[in-house]
Order: structure tokens, then C-alpha cells, then sequence
């Protein structure tokens, strides 16, 4: 973990996830009746959780729609959702100037091109280990683990050990 990203990571107030490639495998499972299905990593549940009690705001930004995010969202208590919205860039303005908080305040984790407007913008733009090139070459940081298989735990832990507060996250667990 560079100093560089510790010391990005000490202002953030918001950590913003994509959901497909990220929260997820990437891979979009359809069933014969039109319906949908994703799979979640448990690891990335908890470090979101441990970020929101540490006083961290979250938020999902996604560029599809699907009941299944609202309540993987809904479950870890994530308290913006923004489901169907291309333009995250847009979004992420809307929800600045609700919250009051500057981009520097924000952290971000995507995988692909219509993340990278906002990964080039924040405080802490980063890209999981299996984003494409392009995003990867433009991210404050890359993750070690790739999208849906702790990337997100990675980042979370990142902002908590740049804030002084990993160690105690933990500790609670003990």
C-alpha cells in the first residue's frame, strides 16, 4: 500500500462502489424467465459495514438496474443507491451537493470506462485488479483482488488504515 493512497485515503467521508465487475464477478446470470441474478462476496459486505461504522458514508452507483442490488444494498445498509445511471460523473455531483462534501472527500472503486470519469475526479479513484487496461492505467490505485472477490474489502480496509481506524475495526471482532 503506497503512501500516496494512505494519504489519499485520509480525507475520504464517502466511498462510492459500481456494482457489475466490482461488487460482483462481472459475469450477468439470466434465468429462462427473464429474471436475474448476481453473486455477492461476504468479505465485501464487512468491510463496507466496518467503513460505515467508521463513520464513512457509502454509496452505489450503477449504470444497470436490478432488484438484486437494491437489496444487497438495503441488507449492508447503504443508504444511496443510484441504479440505471450512465453518466456516474452526473450522479455523483447530485449526490455531493446533498451530502455537502468535496470530490477530494471521495473514494471510488470501478472497473471499466464508464467509471473513469469519476476514478480521474475523486480524492481516491482506484480500479480493481481486473478493470480493463484503460481504467487501470488512469486509477490512483489498483486493487490486488479482482471485482467480487474482496476487492471492495481490499478498498475498504485501505480507507480505515489511512484514517487510524483499521485496528479498531478489527478489534471489535476480538
Amino acid at each position: 500500500m503506497s503512501d500516496d493512497l494512505l494519504q489519499r485515503g485520509k480525507h475520504i467521508k464517502l466511498a462510492v462502489f459500481d456494482v457489475d465487475g466490482v461488487l460482483t464477478d462481472g459475469r450477468l446470470y439470466f434465468l429462462e424467465d427473464g429474471s436475474e441474478f448476481k453473486t455477492f462476496n461476504t468479505l465485501d459486505g464487512q468491510g463496507i459495514k466496518m467503513l460505515m461504522a467508521a463513520g464513512v458514508q457509502t454509496a452505489i452507483i450503477s449504470g444497470r438496474k436490478t432488484p438484486v442490488v437494491e437489496r444487497r444494498a438495503k441488507n449492508l445498509g447503504i443508504p444511496h443507491l443510484y441504479q440505471g445511471r450512465e453518466d456516474k460523473l452526473v450522479v455523483l455531483d447530485e449526490l455531493l451537493g446533498q451530502l455537502n462534501l468535496s470530490y477530494e472527500q471521495v473514494a471510488y472503486l470501478g472497473d471499466d470506462l464508464p467509471d473513469l470519469p469519476v476514478i480521474r475526479r475523486v480524492g481516491l479513484g482506484m480500479a480493481v485488479a481486473n478493470a480493463a487496461s484503460f481504467v487501470r492505467e488512469h486509477a490512483h490505485g489498483i486493487t490486488q483482488a479482482r471485482g467480487g472477490e474482496g476487492a471492495a474489502r481490499e478498498f475498504c480496509e485501505l480507507i480505515l488504515r489511512a484514517q487510524g481506524s483499521l485496528d479498531a475495526a478489527n478489534a471489535a471482532y476480538l
